[in-house]
């Protein structure tokens, strides 16, 4: 089973507008209202891909009773932590350039009750056949190197655990080996502290040096121009796809999402980074965070390159 955690959940609202005017009047069309939030995404996608996985972390007030009522309608099971505040709302603006401005709340803090409540009934889940994904932001009172201190207590229970993180939470995570993780460009050049931008081999350089540490699969994201995926023994380069792009929205999120399907699948190496690409370049063709139908990533599925570099 894939569990997908999303300690920082949102209602997320996708908008279109011809340009947006800095300091002046925007008017909105096409609102689409989406149960959001980096694990939930996940889950979303890996349903549309005919997988099973549960959603859990923390929902509150009206925004949580919304999002269950929308995984349940979409056949995901929803076990949720409830807390007592309300969770955020999440505003994403789509101009006609593609151009996209995310406009994203803090969401609420939560106790350490309800932390160890969370953290309990994930080990629940926990067991070799358990694949989970910590993704995402984590609400004000939760200490930055949570994945860390999960990833420890869930790989203790024979688990695999994927981190899809940035900044502090990445960092610490690292530290705990987890399975699978997936940077984009940015992040390892920050971890690393470079101050310029590094070219294909210093991160393939820099992914090896993390799968030293106990990592299993890296795959480093390049935005529009695909992806790099590492194991102990290959390194794949996958171009990104050329489609008719609505928005970026997702795409990371549907590229963990068929990373953890594949491998929860039993699928080789490179079919896992074939469906990665396809996915997430169907994720940028939807509109909100509406995951792409498998019909759609069986079409893309046929025109992935792949490129073996050891």
């Amino acid at each position: 089973m894939i569990i997908t955690v999303t300690m920082n959940p949102a209602i997320d609202k996708t908008t279109d507008i011809a340009k947006m005017e800095q300091g002046g009047l925007n008017r909105l069309k096409n609102v689409i209202v989406d149960a959001g939030g980096k694990g939930i995404n996940v889950s979303k996608a890996v349903k549309a891909l005919g997988g099973e996985t549960i959603a859990t972390g923390f929902i509150g007030g009206s925004g949580g009773v919304l999002i269950k009522k929308l995984l349940q309608e979409q056949g995901i099971q929803a076990d949720f932590i409830e807390i007592e505040k309300e969770i955020r709302n999440n505003l994403k603006v789509v101009e006609a350039s593609g151009f996209v401005t995310e406009l994203n709340e803090p969401g609420p803090s939560v106790t350490r009750q309800e932390l160890e409540q969370l953290t309990e009934k994930l080990l629940g889940y926990a067991n070799e056949q358990a694949l989970f994904v910590l993704a995402g932001s984590v609400p004000e009172g939760v200490d930055a190197d949570i994945y860390q201190v999960l990833t420890l207590k869930l790989k203790a229970k024979g688990a695999k655990v994927f981190i899809d993180a940035d900044g502090e939470r990445f960092v610490h995570a690292l530290e705990a080996a987890p399975d699978i993780i997936k940077p984009n460009r940015h992040e390892l050049e920050s971890y690393f502290h470079m101050d310029y931008r590094a070219d294909e081999a210093e991160l393939i350089s820099m992914g090896r040096t993390l799968l030293e540490k106990g990592i299993g699969l890296i795959a480093i994201s390049l935005g529009q121009m695909g992806a790099l995926f590492l194991s102990k023994d290959q390194v794949l380069r996958c171009p990104g796809l050329q489609v008719e792009a609505h928005s970026t929205v997702g795409a990371g999120d549907a590229m963990v999402a068929a990373l953890s399907y594949g491998i929860h699948s039993g699928l080789s190496f490179e079919e896992c980074a074939k469906l990665g690409i396809a996915t997430s370049a169907g994720a940028v063709v939807t509109k909100g965070t509406k995951p792409p139908s498998r019909a759609l990533v069986e079409e893309l599925l046929t025109r992935v390159e792949v490129r073996r570099l050891a």
